[in-house]
């Protein structure tokens, strides 16, 4: 029989555990992956999940990289009154790194069955999947998978064809846009593209300074220029600025940049 004993911030949470024959780890595979969740941790290792959620806290507080991939918080609605509570799920090397704190002769015994259930699970993930090609059914789903994918690499070369072909004739066509005009074209925000240019030290802001410049490393390689531009100031009078434009040429490095991959 299980009791559950909650305050609303989801951080008092015990659990009558069963009789110790029917103590299972629970994992689970996510996105290729095992995974265990804090909440069934604590049950298994007859804890309070506050206490868990602590010792997790605990570790992210001393290294706060754990928490992009060994330690994902995970909020857990709980079905009777929809209160949401704190939660984590946690990769074999998160779960070792919590359990090193948890101790005695039992807490060493399940822990090793706990490591025993990521050993199964990261062992099936790995098997090949079998299908059986003798059950029409199997083959003719084969077939289709198969036929939809080529349907779709065959749209997705249509379409980088298409792309190529524009971007040869941005590349080739005379003129530069502004930077907001460049985002449209590219297909992102004005400031999405902004915040990639700047990123990749394209352009910059001098102190006081409200106009974005291009770096003279692009503007020397024919990507980016400048094009003064008058307008009339908050004081009635005209001014001069200086405005940076991505040429053609800048375009084309942009886009493919921007499709690459970023590690």
């Amino acid at each position: 029989m299980t009791t559950n004993d909650m305050t609303p911030n989801g951080e008092n949470h015990k659990s009558m555990l069963p009789h110790e024959a029917e103590r299972n780890p629970i994992v689970f595979a996510k996105e290729g992956e095992v995974f265990a969740s804090s909440r069934d941790v604590a049950e298994f290792f007859s804890k309070e999940h506050r206490s868990v959620l602590a010792s997790v806290d605990k570790l992210l507080a001393q290294d706060a990289d754990l928490g992009l991939h060994d330690f994902v918080q995970t909020p857990y609605v709980e079905p009777s009154t929809g209160q949401t509570y704190r939660s984590y799920e946690m990769t074999r090397d998160g779960f070792t790194l919590l359990a090193m704190g948890f101790t005695g002769v039992k807490a060493l015994k399940w822990k090793k069955a706990y490591i025993r259930a990521f050993n199964v699970m990261e062992t099936a993930l790995r098997q090949p999947a079998v299908i059986d090609f003798s059950d029409p059914k199997v083959a003719l789903g084969f077939i289709e998978h198969l036929s939809s994918q080529v349907k779709e690499k065959d749209a997705v070369i249509a379409e980088q064809v298409t792309r190529l072909k524009k971007l040869d004739r941005i590349e080739a066509a005379g003129g530069s846009l502004c930077l907001t005009d460049a985002a449209k074209t590219l297909k992102k925000g004005p400031q999405e593209l902004i915040r990639f240019m700047s990123s990749r030290g394209w352009i910059y802001k001098r102190a006081g300074n409200a106009s974005w410049i291009g770096r003279q490393h692009y503007i020397g390689t024919g990507y980016l220029e400048h094009r003064e531009h008058v307008y009339t100031g908050s004081d009635g009078y005209e001014k001069v600025a200086t405005r940076v434009l991505v040429t053609g040429k800048g375009l084309v490095k942009l886009a493919a940049m921007i499709e690459e991959p970023i590690h």
